[in-house]
């Protein structure tokens, strides 16, 4: 037989109505009785029936999520972390990538499948501060400027890249290069920022920045642009990739001769030569946050501004002059 809320409410000893506020992840609910409720609902097995939930409340339980590209691996990494988050708040999730058409068409072909709001990713969040959303369809927007429209989570670009940048100045360098992201990426323009200002502070040379475009062949090409760098930082670790194996091409050892910073802390970052110092984003945490703020907006809460911390983790590429 099916479980229902009855059976959760019976065995947690609360309402009917606060087992349903805890499957609707509302956050109306005592943390303490929402615990409980959801230990009774782990062990009866209970699930919600879509279905049913979708006429009862006028919503559809799926949520979506608009997308430049997966071929990146900050895209990729974000989609794994929002479809576990949607999962374990029992949504369904559909994503839909930018093409050709634009973000309306993003937009429309998410309406048309009856989503009830959806997360806007990095690149693409550039696009949707240009066009005024549907005003049916909640938004959180991960990476922006601040905007009433919607709901921001963002990590803490311009503060990892100060800590990757006081770390190399720590080091003894005179000043630290960088190796930017692309134009029109916030992300990238914060992390420029970030970095910018570190070496404004303690008063050294800012160098002009040389740009490339995330992948680690346009990280390969760019160090033809750093030519006497003895630190560099680098905007996301795939460019750290191609870096590392342009600079072992010319002959210049890492870190003996320059020591060399990325940002992301991608899977393999540890298994780089030299292993890699870089900045770690929390995907986990920025799905977690944008589902529960896109969430907390279906179900009629204001637009929030959430931001994640960046961490350093030190590893061989960069060491003392």
């Amino acid at each position: 037989m099916r479980v229902s809320m009855a059976d959760v409410a019976e065995r947690a000893g609360v309402s009917a109505q606060t087992v349903s506020r805890v499957a609707n992840g509302s956050p109306r609910v005592d943390p303490a009785t929402r615990v409980r409720v959801e230990k009774a609902m782990a062990d009866l097995g209970y699930r919600m029936h879509r279905a049913a939930r979708a006429l009862r409340t006028g919503q559809t339980s799926t949520i979506g999520l608009v997308v430049s590209t997966l071929a990146s691996v900050g895209n990729s990494r974000m989609l794994q972390a929002i479809s576990e988050a949607a999962a374990e708040r029992e949504y369904a999730l559909a994503v839909v990538t930018v093409g050709e058409r634009g973000i309306r068409d993003a937009f429309a072909r998410l309406r048309s499948q009856g989503v009830d709001g959806a997360v806007v990713l990095n690149e693409a969040t550039e696009l949707a501060r240009d066009v005024e959303p549907p005003a049916d369809l909640h938004l959180v927007v991960v990476d922006s400027p601040s905007d009433a429209r919607f709901s921001i989570v963002q990590t803490d670009h311009a503060g990892g890249a100060r800590a990757a940048t006081a770390h190399l100045l720590g080091l003894g360098h005179r000043t630290v290069h960088h190796l930017a992201g692309p134009a029109g990426s916030f992300a990238a323009a914060e992390r420029e920022r970030g970095w910018r200002e570190t070496l404004i502070e303690v008063a050294a040379t800012v160098p002009e920045p040389v740009r490339g475009d995330w992948t680690s062949a346009s990280g390969h090409s760019a160090v033809s642009g750093l030519v006497g760098a003895t630190a560099i930082f680098v905007a996301n670790d795939q460019m750290a990739l191609g870096a590392l194996r342009a600079l072992a091409d010319a002959g210049r050892r890492v870190p003996d001769d320059v020591a060399v910073v990325g940002f992301d802390d991608i899977a393999d970052a540890a298994q780089f030569r030299p292993p890699l110092t870089t900045v770690r984003q929390d995907f986990d945490a920025l799905g977690r946050r944008a589902v529960a703020a896109l969430i907390a907006a279906i179900e009629g809460g204001e637009p929030i501004a959430e931001s994640v911390p960046a961490a350093l983790v030190v590893r061989e590429s960069s060491t003392a002059v």
